[in-house]
Order: structure tokens, then sequence, then C-alpha cells
């Protein structure tokens, strides 16, 4: 009886070698709990460390202008950075951008946490913002780079929506519950082994395609530009005032920079953004979407923050607990969203999710100082169904919208623009309720007016100018 070598063809037919065996490609599922991870931590980024300003000041003996710079650094920089990362993902390949943008967060995560004063701080929150900005749509691109097929996207997409808004939820009971029993750099410390496990797991993803083009250096300068002057503006109107002239110079500088973007993009010949993509009518009406359910959602998780300390008179920790009813409808209706969008369709969805959320609003008008926690909890729930249900089928159609090449691009876009009306949100409620140093239930009142009347402007142009279709249909 013969004997096949080992190193007969047979043999490596039939047993392959380890060499072999670690090019075969990962299952999709890799790339999206790397994805899924990444956008979860970022997110809560956002929220947790609000609950713990008030250790980091008695720790690094800051005073309250760097406390509000410790947040506020992380938010402008994710917000100005989103579009260049955005084209980053298409040139350097979703996995290898996801990759430096998580290599580079986690980093700044220590930093963080070793930081000796306020300074240090907030300058590593510049760079974890900045990473941020490019880990948000480099995961969602590989997302759209793992899955073909239009319906296992969809339902990919709604499940890396799930990690985000369940984290913007329960960031703050996380942030309460390190804070009080660790300390507060435990809160940047939990970054560093889950940044671990995704430049682990991408390791198993298969290599994106690069798209060769000239770097867009007048169009990535003029959108930073553009979006950190009004995040500027939006960040310190609410503490200085509207006329400020830092305020006013702000503006003009978004202004004059957003022109500018135009006339850049106009004229280059590989344009970061291809202004033919702004004026598809599925990504306009999803831009404006994305902007006004974030500044529903964002409004409301600030305001129930300050609210439940300022006039029910929580703790930290217990305001934080008040998010977990709302992380659990957040999660449950992201699920919902997808199978509904198949059934019935993407636009139905959107509509009804912006529809809820304006409702949300609305609803939350009779808080006072003396409406019972109970009463709070019910009156919050639309908050946490109508965000939910809309971006998941939001993402899904936008992503459907745009060829795949561009998928990094429409990414950035669209969470450029859902921070920006996440800022102005809290911007907007920031100058209405601390307008007498306290907190003005009359301002509050008038912030959920406008915004569920933007809301509901949004959702007539959903049902006006998005396709009909089911699904990927």
């Amino acid at each position: 009886m013969s004997v096949t070598s080992p190193t007969s063809p047979t043999s490596r037919t039939r047993v392959p070698s380890a060499a072999a065996r670690a090019r075969r490609p990962a299952p999709a599922g890799l790339a999206l709990l790397a994805s899924l991870l990444g956008f979860t931590v970022i997110t809560i980024d956002v929220s947790a460390v609000n609950i713990a300003l008030p250790d980091i000041r008695a720790s690094l003996h800051g005073g309250m202008t760097g406390l509000q710079w410790v947040v506020d650094a992380y938010t402008l920089m994710f917000a100005a950075l989103m579009i260049s990362a955005g084209a980053l993902a298409d040139r350097a390949g979703a996995r290898r951008a996801y990759a430096w943008g998580t290599a580079l967060f986690t980093a700044a995560s220590l930093a963080c946490a070793l930081a000796p004063g306020i300074g240090t701080l907030v300058a590593a929150r510049v760079a974890q913002g900045a990473a941020a900005a490019v880990v948000m749509p480099s995961s969602l691109a590989l997302i759209r780079q793992a899955y073909d097929d239009a319906r296992r996207r969809a339902r990919a997409i709604a499940l890396w929506t799930v990690g985000g808004s369940a984290a913007m939820a329960g960031g703050p009971v996380l942030g309460g519950l390190l804070t009080q029993t660790v300390g507060w750099r435990a809160v940047f410390l939990l970054n560093l082994p889950v940044g671990a496990l995704i430049l682990a797991l991408l390791t198993r993803v298969a290599p994106s395609p690069r798209r060769p083009a000239p770097l867009d250096v007048p169009g990535q300068l003029t959108a930073v530009l553009a979006l950190a002057g009004l995040a500027y503006a939006v960040i310190e109107g609410g503490h200085t005032g509207w006329t400020d002239p830092a305020v006013l110079g702000a503006l003009a500088c978004a202004v004059l920079a957003g022109f500018g973007f135009r006339a850049a993009e106009r004229r280059h010949r590989a344009p970061m953004v291809p202004l033919p993509l702004l004026r598809q009518r599925e990504v306009g009406v999803s831009l404006a979407v994305g902007f006004a359910v974030n500044a529903g959602f964002y409004g409301v998780v600030f305001l129930l923050g300050l609210y439940a300390q300022k006039l029910l008179g929580l703790s930290g920790l217990a305001t934080g607990l008040l998010f977990v009813p709302l992380g659990v409808l957040i999660t449950t209706s992201n699920l919902v969203s997808a199978r509904v969008s198949e059934r019935r369709g993407r636009r139905p969805v959107i509509v009804a999710g912006q529809l809820v959320l304006a409702v949300a609003m609305f609803a939350l008008l009779p808080l006072d100082a003396d409406t019972p926690v109970w009463l709070v909890l019910l009156l919050l729930a639309p908050t946490g169904v109508g965000g939910a249900l809309a971006v998941p089928a939001l993402t899904a159609q936008l992503m459907d919208a745009v060829p795949a090449h561009r998928a990094g691009t429409a990414s950035g876009l669209l969470n450029s623009l859902r921070q920006t009306g996440g800022a102005l949100s809290v911007a907007l409620f920031g100058s209405l309720i601390g307008a007498d140093g306290g907190f003005s239930v009359s301002g509050m009142r008038a912030g959920l007016l406008v915004v569920g009347a933007v809301l509901l402007v949004t959702a007539g142009l959903s049902g006006w100018l998005l396709p009909r279709g089911h699904g990927g249909r």
C-alpha cells in the first residue's frame, strides 16, 4: 500500500497549509463585529464622560471652562473631520482606515486615562475625536464591503446602529458606575481592551479595495474649516452669546469656507465629495433627516441629564439609570426597523420614525419640577422608539443610493450632518434653559417645540421625495 507524501500535490489538496487557511476569506460576521465594537466604543465616549466631569474636576483641579472643553473638544473634532475621514476610507480602503482610526483612538484613550492635568486631557480628547471621525465612516464602509446582498446588508446595518444607539443611551449609566466604583480614569481605560480586540479581528477581514485618486487638499481643508467654524460657533454661542465677536467670526469663517468648499469641489478633477452626489434627491433628503433625528435624540438626552439632576434632584448614577429603559427601547426598535423595512419598504419606516420622534418632543412639554420619575420614563419612551426606527432604514437607504466605492464618502456626510444636528440641538437647548443660571422650564419647552417642528418638516420631505419600494429592491 502506497503512502502519500505530505509534500505531494494530493496531500496539499486534502490538508491545506496554515498559510492557505489564513488566506481564506473570513465570515462577513467578523467584519460586522469589528465595526459594531468600534461604533459602540466611540459613541460611549460622547455621553459617558459627562457623568464623570465632577470627579475629573476634583482630581485635576480644573475650572468649569476646562471641563466644558473636555466634552467639546471631542465633539468638535468628531464633526469637523467626518467628511475628510469618509474620503480617507474610500482612498485608503475601509479596513486600513478603520485600523488606523482604532489604533489612534486606543492610544488617545490611554493618554486621557494618564492625563496629569486638564490641558493634557483636552489635548488627548482632540486626538480621540479625530480618531473617532475616522472610525465612524470606515466601519460602515467595511459593512458595505462585506455584504453584497441588499437584504443582508440592511440587517447588518441595523445591528450596527444598535451598538451606537444603545451606547448613547447606556453611556451615562456606564460612566456613572465606573466613576463611582473605580474612578473616572476607568471610563477611558475601558477602551484599551476593546481596541485591541478590534485590531485582532481586522487581521481576519479581507483587505478593502482602494480607489486611487489625487488628494483633494482644497476640498478637505475647506470642509474641515466650515464644519469646525460651525461647531465652534454652536458650542461657544450657548456660553458667551451669539453676538460675541469670536462666535460671529466663527460663523463667518464657516460661511466663507462653505463657499470655498463648493468652488474647490467644482474645479477638482477628483473631488472628495462630488457635487452631483449632493444633488441626488435620496442623498439630500437622507442628510436632512439624519440632521433632524440627531437633533431630537441628542437634545433630549442632554435635557434629561440636566433636568433630572437640577430639578428632580437625582444623583449622577441615578440619572444614568434613567437611560436603561431608553436603551432597551432603542435596541428593540432598531431590530424591528430592519424587518418592517423589508415588508413595507423603507420610506414608511423613515417617515414614521420621525413622526414618533416629533411626538416625543411634544410629549415632554408638560415636564416640570413636580413630575414623578415614572411619568418621566413614560413620556421619554417615544424618543427611543422614533429615532431607532428611522436610523437603520435611513442608513440603508443612503448606502443603496450610492455606488460601493462612494460608501465611505456618503457615510462621512451622513454622520457629519448627524453630529452637527446633535451639536446644534445641544447648543440651542443649552442657551434656552441656562439663560437664568439655573434650569428654565419655559426655555426647555421652547427648544422642544423648535426641534419637533423641524422633525415634522423633514418627515414631510421624506414622504414626498423618497422613492417607494420594499427593502433593498
